[in-house]
């Protein structure tokens, strides 16, 4: 049922609208001035929508509408729809309230039946709106809120609510995308994200900021016992979910871990907090993994001075364990970096390497056809090329391939094999042309190319 208030100094039109609005099935509120207005509706659920009069005493409807948008500004809420109500056929005066966030203008006296009809396009249009917003803000995946809707959201619930922000990393997930697949993978965060808002109470907030990185919003809980019980559970849960998946003989060591501030306790400025949650995540992994910490002002003096992580802790945190058996794959500033290195590495042990640059050329392929196959290479170059190997994707149609430690009469096969194996997966729909250039050593310590 849609909730109208209704704000004119005209005790008739007051009676009138409320009659009419009632008698079409929705719920409605009447008030005498923009003041007894503002001061009820920030005491008071928002509305639907606002039928708002021009022309009142005291307080005209542009200043009660200016007073009203603020006070939703600083609430960090969404804009409620309101339609001006006037008497006035002042055409300036109309571009004025709708200059001023006015969704519509009724002209007094009004008949019932356009009133009616003109305040439901109004809210069916609001429904849209909002609808798109919703998606717009979700991630596809999980239904949790996007990063770009965390980081808009996120800062307004911290200074205004109680509860916990807490950071949450699935440990070992990169194991279930190399094992089982992608899409395996997509089904484990699904049932992550179902775990999570199944112990979760209905007004906490939950993102995904990461592929397997999520920020929680849980107003249910104000200090660290809650925390590491609610995490002991999501623990228990999400591994019962991941074998019902997987198998009960999964052996990947998956789970989560997390880190937590409370809030107000720990301040309320997101990005100061969100900074500590990471750091209690950072010293809740380097513990074993699984487990909970709470972010305390020690923290960094426990991440230098604890001795409890070893080399092997460190190993797993680096993710050594998690190294897939395929090429690496580089944006271009990483590809950047590792080439450098990789260039020192030969240069002082005497090693060669190869740059090949694959550019894809559209051929007899459709243009949507054609970008498909593009981003589709990718995964081919990941398959057909050694894990020691890297590459990165400069445009969208090339590759820029570099062999780590390769003999120089090896590089063709190499090439060969990448190229044969595409023409057998997919035909001759696209052509690819590629140029490479060998990196040795010569004795007096120089590159050759």
């Amino acid at each position: 049922m849609y909730w109208i208030y209704v704000v004119d100094d005209d005790a008739v039109n007051r009676r009138m609208a409320g009659h009419f609005l009632s008698k079409a099935g929705m719920r409605v509120s009447v008030l005498e001035s923009g003041q007894a207005f503002l001061d009820h509706v920030m005491e008071s659920p928002k509305p639907d929508l606002i039928l708002l009069d021009v022309r009142m005493p005291d307080m005209d409807g542009f200043e009660t509408l200016e007073r009203y948008r603020q006070w939703e500004r600083e609430q960090g809420c969404d804009e409620t729809p309101v339609i001006f109500l006037t008497a006035d056929e002042d055409t300036e005066r109309e571009n004025r309230g709708l200059k001023a966030g006015a969704s519509d203008y009724i002209h007094k006296p009004f008949d019932p039946e356009i009133l009616v009809k003109r305040i439901r396009n109004v809210l069916e249009k609001q429904e849209t709106i909002s609808s798109l917003k919703t998606e717009a803000a979700q991630d596809n995946l999980t239904g949790f809120l996007n990063k770009a809707a965390v980081s808009a959201q996120f800062p307004s619930l911290c200074k205004t609510e109680k509860g916990c922000l807490m950071m949450v990393d699935l440990d070992s997930f990169k194991l279930v995308n190399d094992i089982y697949g992608h899409e395996m993978g997509d089904k484990v965060l699904i049932r992550f994200a179902d775990v999570v808002r199944a112990e979760s109470s209905a007004e906490c907030v939950h993102g995904r900021i990461g592929g397997d990185e999520f920020v929680l919003f849980l107003k249910f809980i104000q200090d660290e016992r809650s925390g590491a019980e609610f995490v002991k559970r999501l623990n228990e849960r999400f591994l019962a979910a991941a074998k019902e998946l997987m198998g009960g003989e999964l052996v990947i060591p998956l789970g989560l871990s997390a880190g937590a501030v409370i809030i107000p306790k720990q301040g309320t400025v997101y990005e100061e907090l969100i900074r500590c949650a990471d750091r209690a995540l950072y010293l809740a992994k380097s513990e074993g993994r699984h487990g909970f910490s709470l972010y305390r002002e020690t923290n960094s003096a426990q991440e230098i001075n604890s001795e409890e992580p070893d080399l092997a802790m460190l190993s797993a945190a680096l993710g050594e364990r998690n190294i897939p058996d395929k090429a690496f794959q580089l944006d271009k500033r990483a590809f950047s970096y590792v080439y450098q290195f990789i260039l020192r590495y030969i240069k002082r042990n005497r090693r060669a390497a190869c740059k090949v640059l694959f550019t894809l050329h559209e051929g007899k392929a459709e243009e949507t056809v054609y970008k498909d196959l593009c981003d589709k290479f990718d995964e081919h170059l990941k398959q057909s090329l050694r894990k020691s190997d890297i590459f990165t994707r400069s445009r969208f149609n090339q590759y820029l391939v570099f062999l780590t430690d390769i003999r120089e009469e090896y590089i063709q096969k190499v090439i060969d094999n990448i190229m044969d194996k595409w023409h057998d997966q997919n035909s001759d729909l696209i052509e690819i042309t590629y140029e490479s250039d060998y990196v040795s050593m010569i004795d007096q310590g120089e590159f050759i190319h």
